[in-house]
């Protein structure tokens, strides 16, 4: 948005600068402000306003102040998106904050600062609900904008002090973090951080530019700078380019998980040089909490062995609840933890009935024997793993996925369902995707596929027939899509296990936003309560893990399900979250 007048400042907004007559005038001088954004929004309505900021447009321009005073507005092209004449900050509804509101959606900068300052110093109080989320997003936005900035900065700052060491300055480049240190009074680490990052996202520019523009916030722009870190130049820049049209509707944990899936794809050999590096400083860390507690964990092991010892810390927890013992999960993993790190027996913790020993070792009469201390080789508990049938065929490096924690390169989730096919009670599943890649159909078979077939010329042509065999034995039936048919209704409250499992398969995790709770740890909730006449059935069916359960029974949130696994959450400011049935990745 630029214009200029004879001895007047000039107001400019774009992707590279905003300069310091433009931040005076509209900063120093409100009314004019506002005269100035009634003139430079008036032509947009809130469609073309969202194209044109799309595209690096921000609509007419607007008159500039001469030095007599505000220049007369020019004749408005379109309908006006605030009221003709001043912008009246006196009430709430001006803001242009609420759902769908120009200030809503306009992009970070000097204008969109100074109307949240305007509004700020109103009174937030004065704003509806609605309007305060508005608030809240742009305050986002301006952060993200100022980060960009302030990187942009120290990188510019490290690269000046690089030239000069070029030129036979000596040391001038080591000791930039200092000099960024003293400048923003921030301790060595800190300021060295700051240079990492400036570093890390400078070859990003991609990252950059969404960050500038408000589309992504600092956290996310540094999961995509730290994962891409491995990669070559021209792998982290095919990388950002996949990931970052989705970025803006992620959390950092969804994020990360995609763009770890991009890398895997991108260069698998890159990926497994870095993990195998890491995994050579596998180490067991301890360390004191602040409530006089301590904490021990192991750092950079092997995924597949994390897995399944987590797995089976969880199933242990699970049998001694079941047992009598009393505790939240949580805390009965951690009991388990400790008791097999320590070299106790965790079915020690049961107390002793009639004369059992707790501690007796498996196989023999006593609580060991009976929850569950006898256990054969594989995972116990619950993993789910998804893989693509030609990874598993050895066809393809395609990364699979855990539930809960993310995708996996081929070769881990290879050892992973080697560890599967050890226990006799894990369950296979095969299901079929569109081409979008959502499920349309899914079956189980009654015993496992068989070995994982490795990559390359050398697969074996048994296990290729094996598995051929298993593929065409598995009876798949098709997943409701669109209008529900009833397939697999239910008359009763709690849902069948084939009901249960259709709609984890469905809906691998929480079906609220951005949460990442595995399916078989919520709630299966009916979307419209059964005693108010909801059914049990695919269409009024989702997993909801514990917290947004309540969340959705908590006053002024509404949750719909139009077609099954299409979920529309409304919140108490009234605005509406729509998510869908889980997207499995390409094979």
């Amino acid at each position: 948005m630029t214009g200029g007048a004879a001895g007047g400042a000039t107001l400019t907004q774009d992707a590279d600068a905003i300069s310091e007559p433009s931040l005076w005038w509209v900063c120093a001088a409100p009314d004019v402000a506002a005269l100035l954004l009634d003139q430079a929004l008036s032509g947009a309505g809130p469609d073309d306003c969202e194209s044109d900021l799309a595209e690096g447009r921000a609509g007419p321009e607007p008159a500039v102040p001469g030095p007599d005073g505000p220049a007369a507005p020019p004749v408005p092209d379109g309908p006006e998106v605030f009221k003709a004449g001043f912008w009246d900050r006196s009430s709430g509804a001006g803001a242009g904050f609420a759902s769908g509101g120009v200030s809503d959606r306009m992009p970070p900068g000097a204008i969109l600062a100074c109307l949240a300052e305007d509004t700020w110093r109103a009174g937030l109080g004065r704003l509806t609900d609605d309007e305060l989320i508005g608030v809240l997003r742009a305050a986002r936005r301006l952060s993200s904008w100022a980060s960009a900035l302030e990187l942009s900065a120290a990188g510019d700052l490290l690269n000046r002090r690089l030239a000069e060491e070029a030129a036979g300055e000596a040391g001038v480049a080591e000791h930039a973090s200092d000099e960024i240190a003293a400048a923003l009074v921030l301790t060595a680490r800190a300021a060295g951080r700051l240079e990492d990052q400036a570093l890390a996202l400078g070859r990003l520019p991609v990252t950059m530019r969404a960050l500038a523009a408000g589309e992504i916030d600092l956290p996310r722009a540094l999961v995509i700078a730290d994962e891409v870190s491995g990669l070559s130049a021209a792998h982290a820049a095919i990388v950002e380019q996949v990931v970052i049209k989705d970025a803006a509707c992620q959390t950092t944990g969804q994020l990360r998980a995609a763009v770890r899936r991009a890398v895997i794809v991108a260069d698998p050999e890159a990926v497994r040089a870095r993990r195998e590096s890491a995994e050579r400083e596998a180490r067991v860390e301890r360390w004191d909490e602040p409530a006089g507690t301590a904490g021990l964990a192991g750092r950079d092991l092997p995924a597949p062995d994390v897995l399944a010892a987590d797995a089976n810390i969880t199933a242990i927890a699970g049998e001694l609840r079941a047992a009598g013992l009393e505790g939240t999960m949580d805390h009965l993993r951690a009991q388990v933890f400790l008791a097999l790190l320590s070299g106790r027996s965790p079915y020690a913790l049961v107390p002793a009935v009639d004369g059992d020993d707790p501690v007796a070792p498996a196989g023999a009469p006593g609580a060991a024997a009976r929850y569950g201390g006898h256990r054969g080789n594989g995972v116990a508990g619950t993993v789910n793993l998804t893989m693509p049938v030609s990874a598993w065929l050895g066809f393809s490096d395609a990364p699979g996925d855990v539930a809960g924690f993310g995708p996996l390169d081929a070769g881990d989730s290879r050892d992973l369902l080697e560890r599967f096919a050890m226990n006799k009670s894990s369950r296979w599943c095969l299901t079929l995707t569109d081409a979008h890649g959502q499920p349309v159909a899914h079956g189980c078979a009654p015993s496992g596929p068989g070995a994982a077939s490795g990559p390359g010329p050398g697969r074996d042509p048994g296990i290729l027939a094996a598995a051929a065999a298993w593929l065409a034995g598995v009876k798949v039936a098709p997943l409701e899509v669109g209008a529900c048919g009833h397939r697999h209704q239910s008359l009763a409250y709690r849902p069948p296990p084939l009901l249960r499992h259709l709609i984890g398969v469905r809906q691998r995790t929480c079906s609220f936003p951005g949460c990442r709770r595995p399916a078989h740890r919520c709630d299966q909730d009916h979307t419209l309560a059964f005693d108010q006449g909801g059914i049990t059935c695919e269409c009024n069916l989702a997993p909801l893990c514990r917290r947004h359960h309540r969340a959705k029974q908590s006053h002024g949130w509404r949750l719909e399900q139009p077609q099954p696994g299409v979920m529309v959450w409304t919140t108490p400011s009234g605005r509406s979250h729509v998510t869908g049935p889980t997207t499995y990745p390409d094979g």
